[in-house]
Parts: structure tokens; sequence; C-alpha cells
């Protein structure tokens, strides 16, 4: 009899020990399901609807997709968006690794940096970009001033692209140099300290104990950073536009622009879709890369 009652008593325990699991978990679980996958499930019955945001909605099947898949226009903003990540997420990943490296030497004048570095990442990306708009203005813009001739940053298509890359990466080095400081300080000194002692200088140092070290926290800011270059859309929206003839126009311009300037919420819908597919993709590639060279223990 007490055996069973042991039993029950494990059981009730068990049961006990899930109901508190799941309503601690409740309130993010509710974020997760309204925030996350509620939209995606509307914007995956929207790719199927015909839609300008008045009229009724009707059902049009795969007519959206073969419309996206085939427009040139929506091609075009695949390009440039892979152009812009290409531009962005290298340079800011080697801009944040080199600040990180030094920062973390306790150098005179380094706590002041280090706020400084992250002032533009917690600013608003929109407002942020109107004041760069002014600086890169041709005539009377302050970086133009300061070179003394005339250039257009905004204007000129081989220009834009990078400009607006320039912006985007100043803005963002601030959050990868603050992931990458953390994960140097978390470095145990001992494995630096042993590696000195067997005669290792500084760049031995950081090319097989430091970087190697760092990999849980490179992986997770490529793919932050990934993901986020591949969905801007404030900072042209405020420096370009998507212009000039559409050399930034990004996908996620793209998306806003055919939902709320022609007012076809299906086509955008499509353009999420298949932004979301290939994010999905990047991130699986680069989750499968880093599985067998990630260690995230240093005993």
């Amino acid at each position: 009899m007490s055996g069973g009652r042991s039993v029950r008593s494990r059981g009730s325990l068990r049961r006990r020990s899930a109901i508190t699991g799941y309503a601690l978990l409740a309130p993010s679980l509710f974020g997760v399901v309204c925030f996350l996958l509620l939209p995606v499930l509307v914007v995956l019955w929207l790719s199927f609807q015909s839609w300008d945001l008045i009229g009724p909605i009707s059902f049009v099947g795969l007519d959206n997709y073969r419309s996206v898949l085939s427009d040139g226009v929506f091609g075009n903003s695949l390009v440039v968006t892979l152009i812009f990540v290409l531009l962005v997420v290298p340079i800011q990943t080697l801009i944040g690794l080199g600040a990180a490296t030094l920062l973390t030497r306790g150098l005179p004048g380094s706590a002041w940096f280090r706020t400084v570095y992250v002032l533009p990442w917690i600013c608003a990306p929109l407002a942020l970009g109107v004041v760069w708009k002014w600086i890169l203005a041709p005539t009377d813009g302050a970086l133009n001033t300061l070179l003394g001739h005339r250039v257009e940053w905004l204007s000129d298509p081989a220009l834009a692209l990078p400009a607006v890359a320039a912006v985007v990466i100043w803005t963002n080095v601030g959050y990868v140099t603050l992931f990458f400081m953390a994960g140097l300080l978390n470095i145990p000194g001992q494995i630096l300290e042993a590696a000195r002692i067997d005669g290792a200088g500084a760049v031995k140092v950081f090319w097989h104990i430091k970087l190697p070290l760092l990999r849980p926290t490179m992986f997770f800011v490529l793919v932050t950073t990934v993901i986020s270059a591949f969905q801007v859309f404030d900072q042209v929206y405020a420096l370009t536009q998507g212009g000039p003839a559409r050399s930034t126009d990004v996908v996620a311009a793209r998306i806003y622009y055919e939902a709320f300037d022609a007012f076809d919420l299906g086509r955008a819908a499509v353009m999420a879709v298949v932004l979301l597919v290939i994010l999905v993709v990047i991130t699986l590639a680069q989750q499968l890369y880093f599985r067998r060279r990630v260690t995230y223990e240093m005993d």
C-alpha cells in the first residue's frame, strides 16, 4: 500500500511540476504565438490572396507566386540585397572584432569608447538615416563641405549602395563590438597565460587561442547580423527610398512599396515568404558549418 501511495505521490509531483513549468512558460509562449507564429501564418495565407487593403479579399492560388518569381524588379531587389549583405556583414564583423580586441586590453579611455560605440546602435535607425542624409547631401552636406568638392553620394547609382552600407555599418558596429567584447572577456585568463609562457606572441594567441574560442560568439553575431542586413529598411527609406535607378531597392523596401504604394498585399506577402525561406536556409547553413567547429565549454 505504501509503495502504491509513493508512486501516486511521485506522479502527482511530476504533474504539478509540469503544470508549474507550463504556467511559467505561458507568457513567453503567448508572445511567440501572437507575434511570431501567427503573423507568419497570416502572411502565408495572404500570399495566396489578392487584396488592395480596401476591396474584398479573393483567392488567386499560385498566381502571386508566378507573378513575383518572374518579376525582374523583385529579382533586382534580391541581387541588391545580396550585394548589400556581402558589403555590410564582413566589414562590420572585422571592425567589431578589432574594436573589441582593443577595448578589452584596458587601454586609457576604453570605458568612454565603449559607450561611444554603442550609442548609434541604441538610437532610432530612421532618425539616424535622416541625419546621415543631411551629412551626405550633395550641395550643403557636411561630408562634401569637409572634402571641398561635390560628390553625389546618394544620387549616383554606383555610390548609393556603398553609402547606405557605410551608414548601416556605422550604426551596427557597436552591437558587434559589444558581443565580441563579452566573448573575449569570457576566455579564461589561465589559458592565455599558459600560451604566453609557452612563448606564443600576441598574434599567435589571437589566431590560435582567442579566435577559436570566439566561435560561439562568431556564430551568434553572424546569424543575427545576416538576418538584420537582409531585413534592412529604415536607413534605405530615409536615405534613398530605393533609388537611384533601383540601385538600393532592397527586398524589405520592395515589400513595403509593393504593399503600401502599389496596394498589392498578395505580392508583398509572397516577397516576404521568399525572404523568410532565404533567411531560414542561410541560418541552417551557418548552423551546419559551426556545429562541429564550436566549443561551448572551456574547462
